[in-house]
């Protein structure tokens, strides 16, 4: 009898852990005694993944915590290193993190075990001679977009483009009724989702352009609804604060929930640029992005950054399909005139290319992950 499949594995932070789930499961389903060990969040240990270590310990963000941290991380990567050369896997799969991954599968790579990096750095959009590292860490990397695998295939890194996760979940179609009353919100208005961002330098740069858009827009249309997501009590006090400060007489519906139900339950959609527009166009929702960074940012980001458009509908679409209001062109005037636009005017192409880029990246991603590390594995045993 073949002793059972050993997969390293390790993560760095909750998206990563739901990753790691539906991976090990759609593993199982062709080999149910396959053994998971590495670094798992709470999702990934209840699937039997063994963590050597608390998934906390990988999740840091910032220059200034990651180099307090600095110690502890070499550390961690150093017990990792030595565990699985002294019992090597069949195959090491670094879920993104990679600022510790990619260093961690070079070093494995090394000694001999076969690697896989999931979730490909964005490698495309700056910083492109990365590209070279992550050549040299894994042997295959798998995209959630099919751009991701041409980058990759220029520089003859191999890689495969498993489809997105997001548009495995989320439905080709989706009840807005449903939303609203989940919400809370009238049936009969027209809402205006406003999302003006998750992290608190975006709410600290995008509120008030967003605030004044709407005041723009109520002024024309008084029955006009808008409807806030905040994902936590810190963002939901900046945006008051702006609201109460700017805009007092203005009735928004702060709602403390994820975007998606919110995006669900409405006609049109401001929103920051990030993986929420991704989210955007897989719910099918007209959009404007906006967004805006401090000028040290903006001027570095202006020299770093390689891509034509910044939002992933448009990057997926390669061209315009959804209007970007960037940095000094982020203005209320600016915003308010196509959220008007989306709201009273015809979004037919826009939701039509939605709808097809939403059938282009669904390809049940947890599925073909596994398949492709299994392939990988089958390769290292010819």
């Amino acid at each position: 009898m073949r002793p059972p499949l050993k997969i390293g594995i390790v993560v760095g932070e909750l998206s990563g852990d739901t990753l790691g789930e539906g991976l090990i499961k759609a593993i199982r389903n062709r080999y149910p005694d396959a053994e998971f060990v590495g670094i798992g969040g709470p999702k990934m240990i209840e699937q039997g993944c063994e963590s050597l270590f608390d998934m906390e310990e990988l999740a840091v963000m910032g220059l200034v915590e990651v180099l307090g941290r600095l110690p502890r991380l070499l550390k961690v990567k150093a017990e990792l290193v030595r565990y699985f050369t002294d019992n090597p896997p069949d195959v090491f799969i670094g879920i993104d993190a990679p600022d510790f991954n990619l260093r961690l599968e070079k070093d494995l790579k090394f000694a001999g075990i076969k690697t896989v990096h999931y979730v490909c750095p964005s490698v495309w959009a700056w910083r492109q001679k990365r590209i070279f590292k992550i050549k040299e860490a894994t042997n295959l990397v798998l995209a959630f977009l099919p751009f991701e695998k041409t980058f990759c295939d220029k520089y003859s890194v191999p890689c495969e483009f498993i489809g997105h996760t997001l548009a495995d979940s989320i439905p080709l179609e989706n009840d807005k009724s449903a939303a609203r009353t989940l919400l809370g919100l009238e049936q009969d208005k027209r809402w205006l989702a406003v999302l003006p961002g998750s992290r608190g330098s975006e709410m600290k740069m995008l509120a008030q352009p967003f605030i004044e858009a709407c005041q723009k827009l109520q002024s024309k249309y008084p029955e006009l609804g808008f409807v806030v997501a905040l994902v936590n009590p810190k963002r939901r006090e900046q945006f008051e604060l702006v609201w109460k400060e700017l805009a007092p007489e203005l009735s928004f519906v702060l709602v403390d929930d994820t975007a998606r139900n919110v995006i669900q339950a409405s006609d049109a959609v401001l929103l920051a640029s990030g993986t929420v527009a991704l989210e955007c166009m897989l719910v099918n929702r007209p959009m404007v992005v906006g967004y805006r960074v401090n000028a040290i940012t903006a001027f570095i980001a202006k020299r770093l950054v390689k891509t034509e458009f910044v939002s992933l509908p448009n990057i997926l679409a390669g061209r315009e399909v959804v209007k970007e209001f960037l940095l000094e062109d982020c203005t209320a005037a600016n915003l308010a005139e196509e959220a008007e636009r989306l709201l009273t005017g015809d979004t037919t192409d826009m939701l039509e290319t939605f709808a097809g880029l939403h059938q282009l990246i669904r390809k049940d991603a947890d599925k073909q992950a596994a398949k492709a590390v299994l392939r990988l594995i089958e390769q290292k045993n010819d």
